[in-house]
Formats: C-alpha cells, sequence, structure tokens
C-alpha cells in the first residue's frame, strides 16, 4: 500500500469514528433518552422543541465560526490541529451525557450542543483535507468511501449499544444504563478513529504560517478576500445556493426522524431498528452513489437522490404504521450517503485548492445556517399546532428548489469552475 493510499484511508476512517455520534448520539438515543428520562415529566411536542432548538443552537454557533476556523487553518496550516480540538471537545461532551440524570434536560441540552460544535467543526478542516489527498477525477469516489466506512462503523457500534440495551434484562443492568454506557462509548470509538488521520495524513501546507496575535487577524483579512473571490466565481456561489436548501432537508430528516416517529406513536424499538437498517443499507449505496458519480456526474445522481428524498417526504406525511417506517428508513439509506458525499467533492472541484479549508469553512456555514431552519420548523410547528405533521410538507420546497438550482451548476472537465 503506498503512502497515498494509507492518507485516503486514514482519511476515510475518520469519518467511521466521527458517525458513531451522527448515528448514536444525534439521530439515535439523545432523542429517545430526551423522551423518556430527561424531559420525560413534559408532553412529546415540547420535547421535540427542545431537541430542535438545541439543534438550532449548536448550529447558530459553528455557523458563526467556521468561516473563521477554515481561514485561520488556511493561514497558519493547523488543519489536524484544529480538527483534534475539536474532536476532544465533542468526544468529551458526549462522554458527559451518561451521567447526566433524569430531569435533567437543560444539562443534557448542553452537552450535546457542545458535542454537535466539537462534531460540526471537526468536519470543517476534515473536509478541507478532500483536496489535498484526491485529484478532482478521484475526489467523488474518495468522498465516497468515507460516507461508506462512516456508515459501516456508525451502524457497527450502534448495532452493538442497541444489543447491549436489548439483553439489559438478561445481563442484570437497565435499558437506560445501557444506553448511558453508549455515550461513553462513542466518546472513546470517536477519539480511537482520530488516530490514523493524526499519524498518516500529511498537514497541507499551502500557506506560509502566521503566529497569534497576527493570526486571527490573517484569518479575517483571508476570509473577506474568499467572500470578495466567491462573488467572481458564479458556479461556487450557485452551487452553494442549492445546497443551503437541499441540505437543510437532509439534515432535518437525520435529525428529527426517531423524534417524529415516537411522536407519531410508534414504538421506540422499531424505530431503533429502523434506523440500524439506513445503516446497514448506506453502506453499499455510499459506494455505489461514488461509482455513479465518476461514471454518470454527480449532479445526475445528486439530483435522483433529492427526487427520492421527494416521495420519502410526501410519504412520510401520511405514514401510518411501523412497516412504513421501515421503508422509508430503506429508501433514507439508499441516498443520503451518496447525496453528502457526491455534494462533499462537487464542491472540491469547484475550489482553489490553496485555499480549500476557507472555502470549505463557508461550505460547512452554509450548511449549519440550512440546518437551522428544518429543525426549528418542525420543532416550532409541532409546539403550536399539536400535530407533528404539520410542518413536515415544507421539506419539500427545499428539496425541489435545490435540485433545480444544482441542475444548473456546470463543472469543467476536470472540475474547474467556468
Amino acid at each position: 500500500m503506498t503512502i497515498r493510499n494509507k492518507q485516503v484511508w486514514a482519511w476515510a476512517l475518520y469519518d467511521a469514528g466521527n458517525s458513531a455520534f451522527a448515528t448514536v448520539v444525534m439521530a439515535g438515543f439523545v432523542p429517545l433518552l430526551l423522551k423518556t428520562c430527561w424531559s420525560s415529566s413534559s408532553d412529546v411536542t415540547v420535547s421535540t422543541a427542545q431537541l430542535g432548538m438545541a439543534n438550532t443552537v449548536a448550529g447558530v454557533f459553528i455557523a458563526l465560526l467556521a468561516p473563521l476556523l477554515g481561514a485561520i487553518a488556511d493561514c497558519s496550516t493547523s488543519r489536524k490541529k484544529h480538527l483534534l480540538l475539536f474532536t476532544v471537545l465533542g468526544a468529551a461532551s458526549t462522554a458527559l451525557l451518561a451521567v447526566v440524570p433524569c430531569g435533567g434536560w437543560r444539562t443534557a441540552i448542553a452537552c450535546y450542543c457542545a458535542a454537535s460544535v466539537g462534531f460540526s467543526g471537526a468536519l470543517i478542516f476534515y473536509d478541507s483535507l478532500l483536496p489535498a489527498i484526491a485529484s478532482s477525477q478521484e475526489a467523488h469516489r474518495v468522498s465516497s468511501y468515507g460516507f461508506a466506512l462512516g456508515y459501516a462503523g456508525g451502524g457497527l457500534i450502534f448495532a452493538a449499544c442497541v444489543a447491549a440495551a436489548a439483553l439489559a434484562d438478561r445481563g442484570g443492568y437497565t435499558t437506560e444504563q445501557a444506553v448511558r454506557a453508549s455515550f461513553l462509548m462513542v466518546g472513546i470509538w470517536w477519539l480511537a478513529f482520530s488516530v490514523p488521520l493524526m499519524l498518516y495524513v500529511d498537514e497541507p501546507a499551502y500557506r506560509t504560517d502566521v503566529r497569534s496575535p497576527r493570526l486571527i487577524r490573517s484569518g479575517l483579512a483571508e476570509l473577506l478576500a474568499t467572500l470578495k473571490q466567491i462573488r467572481t466565481r458564479r458556479q461556487v456561489w450557485l452551487f452553494l445556493l442549492a445546497y443551503w436548501l437541499y441540505i437543510d432537508g437532509v439534515d432535518t430528516v437525520i435529525k428529527m426522524a426517531l423524534d417524529y416517529g415516537i411522536s407519531l406513536g410508534l414504538s421506540s424499538g422499531a424505530l431503533v431498528g429502523a434506523l440500524l437498517l439506513t445503516q446497514c443499507i448506506a453502506f453499499p449505496c455510499a459506494l455505489a452513489f461514488g461509482a455513479l458519480g465518476s461514471r454518470w456526474g454527480p449532479h445526475k445522481a445528486v439530483i435522483g437522490g433529492l427526487g427520492a428524498y421527494i416521495v420519502i417526504v410526501l410519504w412520510g406525511m401520511v405514514i401510518r404504521h411501523e412497516w412504513e417506517f421501515f421503508v422509508l428508513a430503506s429508501m433514507v439509506g439508499m441516498v443520503q450517503g451518496g447525496v453528502q458525499a457526491l455534494s462533499r467533492s462537487i464542491f472540491a472541484n469547484l475550489i482553489p485548492k490553496e485555499r480549500s479549508a476557507e472555502f470549505f469553512g463557508l461550505y460547512n456555514m452554509v450548511g449549519k445556517y440550512a440546518a437551522l431552519f428544518g429543525p426549528a420548523v418542525l420543532g416550532i410547528t409541532a409546539r403550536l399546532t399539536g400535530n407533528p405533521r404539520a410542518g413536515i410538507a415544507s421539506l419539500l420546497f427545499f428539496f425541489i428548489i435545490g435540485a433545480l438550482l444544482l441542475s444548473r451548476v456546470k463543472l469543467q472537465p476536470q472540475g474547474i469552475p467556468r
């Protein structure tokens, strides 16, 4: 195996680590424990609003920091250090969720927000390493490798956590204790899978190192320069607008699906099983999307995935039975990773390689600002109307308009914007 391959796989393995947070914590056990323990004395619509606003608060914070963090990283050649810093924040905050007592929803929300900031902040620097380890022709496949390993790793630890919870009676511990132990396991897992990246992925050295106290000033100057440059890059800002719209819907489905199912009265066991099914299906499908992106073009593959999301939303509005939730979970698994992976590689091919951290800071900022609206709309609408189905139709707008705008983004054969 060459050094280049070692860097690719070490980079992709990090996704197997941080995806444990996205799967076990964000999509799985935080919504479950918030309903059954931390906020169990409240109506289901209240805990839905709490979760929606928690995602919004974390999204606002990281969205404000993302562009500056990316600019600073490009100035200081310290992407791996920043990635490790946010990883430690996310893993430690996740582990602390294990000791939050029942009724302590405020503490739980605070830990969850801190962990979400760590997760999202680390992704800025993780994504910005993609252009350094993959050419424009390889980016679609390499990005898909990361998401595929993410689903495999996230699904593996999620399966272990679900099994531990299911066998609680036989093991002499409670289901709640198993769920709490899962938070600690995720923190350790996340840190462990960051080690290969730290050891084998080279730190890009595109820019002259600028040390504090000039670092922040230089970062701000670079950020302003990047914003000015984007105005002249039509394909970049057009893609960011499309991405801002459709990724709102994708993130909302990820973060709120389990909560939505519980609010409809579906059993938590079936919902957790459906989420695990999503992970199993997403692993091979993310790899398949990478191949489709290389063969057919990433635009067609992503737009096809958004079409599937439109069907998912329409069906989700009228869902009545648990078997329907399993079918929808399977459909999400087929397209979720591919849409995310190819979006990342499209953007990597549109931007200047030497300013990738800055541009990916803006990319993540756009994603986080998008993620503010979907969960907040669902939570607030559910609280005001007392009907968790009421807000889901709004996601159709994001998927349809996002797909139309994405169809207008054009790439040269080598991924250079026109």
